[in-house]
C-alpha cells in the first residue's frame, strides 16, 4: 500500500461535532456539552462527504467528535460516506446513547469499524480520566453493543504519567474483547490535555520497545499515534516497517509508509476548518470556501509539513527523518513551531543525512 501522500491522506478525521456528554481529562477537542451553533449542517456535510471522495484512494474516513452519535443525522453521513466509496469508522463516546440499537444502526449504515477509549484496566483509573463515575462500565456495554452486531472493534488509549503503570494489565482485557486493533495515542499537550504530565522521552522509548514485543504476542494490531518514532524503534528491533503486513475482514488496512501529521493524515474540525491533525491545531483553510482536496494537496502548511528537509534541531538532522519525522503537534505544542524536534524522542542521529 504505497499511497502517495502528496496526493491523498490515508485517513481523514472528521470531527462531526464537538458536543459531548463527558469532560475527559485529555480531551484535545474541549468538548462541550451541547453542539455548537457553526457546525456544518446537513447539506454541508454530505457536499463535504461528495468533495472527500474526490482524492480517489478509497481514504478511511473516521467519524469522531466530541461525541459523533450527538448528531441525529450521522448515520445517514455514514450511508453516504460509503456509497461515495470512503471506509467509515466510528469513534463514540461510551454514553447511554452507545446503545444495541445504534451499533446496529452503524453496522447497516456501512461503518467498519467502532473505536472505544479505555485508559485503564483500573475502572476507578479510566472513570478519572472520563470525569464520570461509571464511564468504565458504560464502556464494556458500548463494546459488547458493537460486538452483537459485528463490528469489528478498536480500543483507543491515551498514555500520560497518570496511567502508563496500566498499559500491561489492559492488555488482557483487550484480548478478551477480542478487538483487532489497539491505537495508543502518546498524550500530545493540547485542549484540556494541555494540563495532564507527558512521560518523559526515555519513558516514551521504554513502552514503545514494550509495544513492538508485545506486538509479536497478541492477536490484534498495535499502532502508535502521534509516536511515529514507534517506526524507528520497530525498524531497529525487527528489520521490518511498522504497519506492513496487516490485513483485515474490515478493510481497515495500515499502509507500509509511515503516517504523520499532514502526511498522508487530515482531520477537519466541527465547522469545517481543515488541519493537520486534531492535535495540531493550525487552520490551512475552510471546507465552506476552499475543495479540502485542494487544501490538502496544495496548501503551503500541508506541503511544509511533507517535507522532510524542513525539520529542524535534532529531527532535522535523523537518518529516520523520513520514515519518522517525529510528531509535528507534539513540537508545537511544546515548542510553538511544528517543525522543531519532537520531545518525546531520546534518540540522538548516528549522523547527518545526505541531503
Amino acid at each position: 500500500m504505497l499511497t502517495d501522500f502528496d496526493r491523498a491522506p490515508f485517513t481523514i478525521a472528521w470531527e462531526v461535532t464537538r458536543a459531548c456528554a463527558y469532560a475527559c481529562a485529555h480531551c484535545r477537542a474541549d468538548a462541550q456539552p451541547r453542539r455548537h451553533p457553526e457546525e456544518l449542517d446537513t447539506a454541508e456535510a454530505i457536499a463535504l462527504i461528495d468533495r472527500l471522495a474526490g482524492f480517489g484512494n478509497d481514504p478511511i474516513l473516521v467519524l469522531t467528535g466530541g461525541d459523533p452519535l450527538m448528531r441525529r443525522d450521522l448515520f445517514e453521513l455514514a450511508a453516504h460516506a460509503d456509497r461515495r466509496g470512503l471506509r467509515v469508522s466510528l469513534t463514540p463516546t461510551a454514553t447511554a446513547l452507545a446503545t444495541p440499537k445504534r451499533m446496529q444502526q452503524a453496522r447497516s449504515a456501512g461503518v467498519r469499524r467502532v473505536a472505544f477509549s479505555v485508559d485503564a484496566s483500573d475502572p476507578a483509573v479510566h472513570d478519572s480520566f472520563r470525569g464520570f463515575r461509571g464511564s468504565f462500565e458504560r464502556t464494556r456495554a458500548g463494546i459488547e453493543a458493537a460486538a452483537a452486531a459485528g463490528l469489528p472493534l478498536q480500543v483507543n488509549t491515551t498514555v500520560c504519567s497518570l496511567n502508563v503503570d496500566q498499559l500491561e494489565s489492559l492488555v488482557e482485557r483487550l484480548v478478551e474483547w477480542e478487538i483487532v486493533q489497539w491505537s495508543v495515542f502518546f498524550l500530545v499537550p493540547t485542549g484540556r490535555g494541555s494540563q495532564l504530565e507527558m512521560i518523559s522521552a526515555d519513558r516514551h522509548e521504554e513502552v514503545m520497545e514494550w509495544l513492538c514485543e508485545l506486538s509479536g504476542r497478541v492477536p490484534f494490531d498495535i499502532k502508535a499515534t502521534a509516536a511515529p518514532q514507534y517506526r524507528r524503534v520497530v525498524h531497529e528491533r525487527t528489520g521490518r516497517m511498522a504497519g506492513a503486513g496487516f490485513r483485515y475482514a474490515d478493510g481497515l488496512d495500515r499502509p507500509v509508509r509511515g503516517v504523520n501529521d499532514g502526511r498522508g493524515f487530515m482531520f477537519i474540525s466541527h465547522r469545517g476548518e481543515v488541519m493537520p491533525s486534531g492535535f495540531l491545531p493550525i487552520s490551512a483553510g475552510n471546507v465552506r470556501d476552499r475543495d479540502p482536496v485542494e487544501i490538502y494537496r496544495s496548501s503551503e502548511l500541508f506541503r511544509r509539513l511533507r517535507d522532510p528537509a524542513l525539520l529542524e534541531g535534532k529531527c532535522g538532522r535523523c537518518e529516520f527523518r523520513t520514515i519518522c519525522g517525529g510528531s509535528r503537534a507534539r513540537a508545537f505544542a511544546v515548542t510553538g513551531d511544528y517543525l522543531a524536534s519532537d520531545p518525546s524522542c531520546p534518540y540522538q542521529p548516528a549522523v547527518a543525512p545526505v541531503p
